[in-house]
């Protein structure tokens, strides 16, 4: 019988090199081959289970649709299930059948322990399923084994020893360190994309940004704020006693089975140190190309500019607008062994495979511009510079686009006409953009109405002018229902992309030349089909995917009424 390692490279999975780097790998650790390729990103748990699965002619469980039986989930501990990576997911008591989803369905050590808590008459059946997918619905199914609310109530009524927090940070006594925790978990549960730690005047607000809104979550007394602060230092590396300057820190936790960074900022406040912490969850960054949300033409003709060999593409957008989200599908669109692609960031958020990746550093005094320039020596076909601030960056993105590169960055502008006076404004001259830029993509993020949570009604007339209806138009409008106005979600879950995309040609590059206003270009953009964001907007919400209300939270409509 083949081994694993054999196995995957039969199967295309992986190459022989790749497993030798992963044998080696596992002689220092003693852990599952297979569990290693994926952490050295070669492989994803989900294409090995599904060889795995094949030729073992095992089952595999799919945890996001299976119904999980209380009943089944009573038979077994929580601290059993997740000792052993395990899952109890059905029990038939007609027939004593207990169905498991495992990581590893050949651990005889774990089915026999399992085997003894239970009655010696219930047959096991297991099933297999990630790691990472069981450690997720662990959480879900038996529930966090860190109470807020409890630990909260812990703090109020003890004393908190400040020297623990500094000399054990890896301890679970202090009710403060198991505060942080339980708050980090808690944040990554519910989907946060930052954590804010606001003190005011007598007390602690504890605030997630979901969705791209802020929502209050916790408050706490001040006289805690000084014991959160230390820990949450010690945990980011930071000086814990420099208070009076600004500091950045990062933090790796496994949460909920897999890996999670968080970038750490604090600075000082008339009330005290302001910590924001930025959840980076590396399953989150990387979303396929096609995965966007974007029309079906606008994805073929974005498809068709990254293809272009050479020239600067550029993304723009306020922050929290998925500007690097966007910039490392295309990367990881055109990532393969026969390109060479390289990237300086501030600093480097998702780590890619087979990308040289690059964060700035003030110490050595490694700039954007500075980083670049260095990056001409080392033969790159792509690179991503992270932000274009000034005329030096700049001028040296452009140089690259203008020598045979393809580069890629994100520009702080409105829109995407709107960064041509912007790069102007930086001293960019005319004759530098002209056939150097391949386009600019402008996007925002809108949150998506909640299934159920959402009622038809007619538009008022206002919003009739808005959405382009004419008077008899019978169209309706989605909004959320007043009842869910105000739960935790206000009626919306998760978020979609909204962009616009100007490609440049000669003739739009004639008018940069001959620096042509913002009218003549953007009338020669329509001519070629540029659809603004206001209009797709829109268009998002005459389908149903969101309100009116959000769209005017993230987009400018007021063009529209007068």
């Amino acid at each position: 019988m083949l081994r694993i390692g054999e196995l995957l490279v039969q199967k295309g999975v992986v190459s022989p090199d790749q497993v030798r780097i992963a044998l080696t790998e596992q002689r220092h650790n003693r852990d599952h081959l297979g569990k290693i390729l994926v952490r050295l990103g070669f492989a994803t748990e989900a294409v090995i289970l599904d060889v795995l699965g094949g030729a073992l002619g095992q089952q595999k469980a799919d945890l996001t649709k299976v119904v999980v039986e209380a009943e089944a989930i009573r038979l077994i501990p929580k601290d059993l299930a997740r000792r052993f990576h395990t899952l109890p997911l059905t029990f038939d008591g007609a027939h004593k059948r207990l169905t498991l989803a495992m990581a590893d369905t050949f651990n005889v050590v774990a089915l026999d322990q399992i085997a003894s808590a239970i009655d010696p008459d219930i047959e096991i059946v297991p099933l297999m399923a990630g790691e990472a997918d069981i450690e997720k619905a662990i959480d879900q199914f038996y529930g966090f084994e860190l109470s807020v609310d409890g630990i909260l109530q812990e703090i109020e009524t003890g004393e908190i020893d400040y020297d623990s927090l500094e000399l054990d940070p890896q301890g679970y006594s202090q009710p403060v360190v198991r505060l942080v925790n339980a708050l980090l978990a808690d944040a990554v549960k519910r989907g946060a994309s930052d954590i804010h730690f606001e003190p005011e005047d007598g007390f602690l607000r504890f605030r997630y940004r979901i969705d791209g809104v802020l929502r209050q979550i916790r408050s706490l007394h001040k006289n805690h704020w000084s014991a959160l602060a230390v820990r949450l230092k010690v945990m980011s590396g930071m000086d814990i006693s420099e208070t009076r300057a600004p500091q950045d820190g990062r933090i790796t936790l496994s949460l909920s089975g897999r890996q999670i960074d968080f970038r750490v900022s604090t600075i000082p406040t008339i009330h005290g140190e302001n910590i924001v912490l930025r959840v980076l969850d590396r399953q989150k960054g990387i979303v396929p190309i096609d995965e966007l949300g974007l029309d079906p033409d606008i994805l073929h003709l974005l498809q068709l500019m990254v293809a272009r060999p050479e020239g600067l593409m550029l993304v723009c957008g306020p922050t929290g607008s998925g500007k690097t989200t966007t910039l490392y599908s295309l990367l990881n669109h055109l990532n393969t062994e026969s390109v060479n692609i390289m990237t300086l960031e501030d600093p480097v958020e998702y780590p890619l495979g087979m990308i040289r990746q690059t964060s700035l550093n003030e110490a050595v005094r490694l700039d954007f511009a500075s980083g670049v320039r260095s990056m001409l020596r080392q033969d790159p076909d792509i690179i991503l510079v992270g932000e274009i601030r000034d005329e030096e960056t700049a001028a040296m993105a452009f140089r690259a686009a203008m020598t045979g590169h393809q580069v890629f960055s994100t520009l702080h502008a409105n829109s995407a006409l709107g960064a041509i006076p912007r790069l102007s404004d930086m001293g960019v001259r005319p004759e530098l953009m002209v056939g150097n830029l391949i386009g600019i993509l402008s996007q925002r993020l809108v949150r998506r109405l909640r299934p159920g949570c959402a009622e038809a009604s007619q538009p008022s007339a206002i919003e009739r002018r808005i959405l382009g209806l004419a008077p008899g138009d019978p169209s309706t409008v989605r909004r959320v229902a007043a009842a869910w106005r105000h739960t935790e979600h206000q009626g919306y879950q998760g978020r979609a992309a909204i962009m616009e995309l100007l490609r440049f040609d000669r003739e739009l590059d004639d008018l940069i030349a001959r620096r042509g206003s913002a009218r003549e270009l953007l009338e020669a953009a329509r001519a070629r089909g540029f659809v603004s964001l206001a209009e797709v907007a829109i268009r998002r919400v005459l389908e149903g995917l969101t309100s009116l209300d959000e769209v005017a939270r993230v987009v400018d409509l007021t063009d529209r009424v007068v």
